[in-house]
């Protein structure tokens, strides 16, 4: 397994692109225009540089991961080499499923057919191929290059070889892969999300304020990083998507989206990736300060 495709070229996308690549796997990357992955591109090589700085690779290491990644605005030729796809798109049901009937169409046979959806069925996706016995999930971590998990998502009619494959190639880009079954949210976002949820609720019924939320959890959990901050990380869009189809699969009142959550995302304040959510990042990540709606 030496081809990889990634589809979509965002925060997730670019950085398992990066994470191959670095690992010396061939990838191209896929997205619909060239704006879209010169962005992320820009962003590959900044984080090589960070890399580098730190002493954790060399100018060499940079190089050579930039020479593993291709560019392509078109799925067919993107995709027609692949061992391996992984699909990085937007967390939107439709758009996956259009994806995979494309992929099933144009991948070879032997492809594996990946997901990195954090809360979609598996079992949904793989019924619009043929092959559903080759279809995965591949639930990484932000950021990709950091973070050890993959979430290994087995859906209804993946077979234990494709399952294997994914676990060991998991392992061979230094990830400490989980394997999971096929149900709402997985492990990962059934467990985080309530809580994110919770965070917000304790928020909107004036409990604590933004700071004093986030220092409780902390200070108190050993959390590295507070709750609501976290879902600015994550993106408040995300965290609202996934609350939804936790809802939607368990038709459980306690998955139901905290209205501040709907009510911040309709209004644009998603988080780090509009500048604004619970905290505002105007002047940065590290100069983060409450966003004035929270400050009183």
């Amino acid at each position: 397994m030496n081809n990889i495709s990634v589809i979509g070229s965002g925060t997730m996308g670019n950085g398992i692109a990066h994470t191959f690549a670095q690992f010396g796997y061939k990838v191209t990357l896929i997205d619909i225009n060239d704006e879209a992955l010169d962005r992320a591109m820009a962003t590959i090589e900044k984080n090589l540089d960070r890399q580098v700085s730190k002493g954790t690779l060399t100018t060499e290491d940079k190089q050579q991961t930039l020479n593993h990644i291709i560019r392509s605005t078109d799925v067919k030729t993107g995709v027609e080499t692949a061992d391996l796809i992984v699909e990085a798109a937007t967390e939107n049901l439709e758009l996956k499923l259009k994806i995979f009937k494309d992929l099933n169409a144009f991948a070879k046979p032997e492809a594996i057919l990946a997901s990195n959806t954090s809360s979609i069925s598996i079992t949904q996706i793989a019924s619009v191929t043929t092959r559903g016995d080759k279809v995965i999930g591949m639930h990484f971590m932000n950021p990709v290059p950091v973070m050890k998990l993959v979430e290994v998502i087995r859906g209804y009619a993946t077979s234990d070889e494709t399952t294997q494959t994914v676990m060991e190639l998991s392992k061979k880009l230094a990830k400490v892969p989980v394997e999971v079954n096929d149900y709402p949210g997985f492990v990962a976002n059934r467990i985080l999300m309530p809580m994110i949820n919770e965070a917000v609720f304790t928020l909107f019924e004036g409990v604590a304020g933004v700071e004093e939320i986030d220092t409780v959890m902390k200070l108190g959990m050993a959390h590295p990083m507070g709750p609501l901050q976290l879902a600015d990380f994550i993106g408040l869009d995300v965290c609202l998507a996934i609350l939804k189809v936790l809802h939607d699969g368990f038709g459980n009142p306690k998955y139901a989206p905290c209205p501040l959550l709907v009510n911040m995302v309709m209004a644009g304040k998603k988080g780090v990736k509009s500048g604004e959510g619970f905290y505002n990042y105007a002047n940065g990540l590290k100069e983060a300060k409450v966003a004035d709606k929270f400050s009183n």
